[in-house]
């Protein structure tokens, strides 16, 4: 087990950009993926900083994506996308917030890092039709900016988390990253999956 998580963090590693894209849309989705593109823009930004601003792109442009993604979905389902199992006290937050403060709440939770709950605001902003093209725009700014500061910071010590990335509690600690993403993207799928077929029997 050890050896295969080790196998699916080098795959991502050595994709590089196709890497940070495709986390970035993993972790903008329903899946997953705490951390992953942030621990991995500042991994591949430490050695090769020449490519900080590809990276940071990529990343963004998969973030952009995932969130078109989720929002594609939780418009399509409309308000039936908050009520499903009933609305709990983080969704009646993130309404409130979408609702009263608009962009801004979504700038700032697309500028947090896990484990704030970025992906309910997605769906809510899209459950309530909010304009797509100027979410995408909101999304876009705010995770260039935060990966602007992950790289910048992983440029100018660079030789320190190199250095960190080969400890051996910091790779346990990664791993432990990988198996969580695993286990609550299958439970986001089982979930996902488990809905859609009760609103087709309904």
């Amino acid at each position: 087990m050890d050896h295969l998580l080790r196998s699916f963090a080098v795959v991502f590693f050595s994709l590089g950009g196709l890497g940070l894209l495709f986390l970035g849309i993993l972790d903008s989705s329903f899946l997953f993926m705490p951390l992953g593109n942030d621990l991995l823009i500042i991994a591949l930004t430490a050695s090769h900083p020449h490519r900080a601003p590809y990276y940071v792109g990529m990343a963004t442009l998969g973030s952009v994506i995932g969130v078109a993604i989720t929002y594609w979905v939780s418009a399509k389902g409309g308000r039936k996308s908050l009520e499903n199992g009933g609305k709990n006290r983080r969704v009646a937050y993130v309404e409130r917030q979408v609702k009263q403060k608009g962009g801004v709440a979504i700038a700032v939770a697309a500028l947090m890092p896990p484990p704030f709950p970025f992906t309910p605001f997605i769906i809510v902003a899209g459950a309530l039709q909010y304009p797509r093209a100027k979410m995408l725009w909101i999304i876009a700014g705010s995770r260039f900016a935060r990966f602007m500061v992950e790289s910048s910071l992983a440029i100018f010590y660079g030789r320190h988390f190199i250095a960190m990335a080969q400890s051996p509690k910091l790779q346990g600690f990664i791993l432990g990253l990988i198996v969580i993403s695993l286990v609550g993207s299958a439970a986001s799928i089982f979930n996902w999956v488990h809905k859609s077929r009760r609103e087709g029997a309904a």
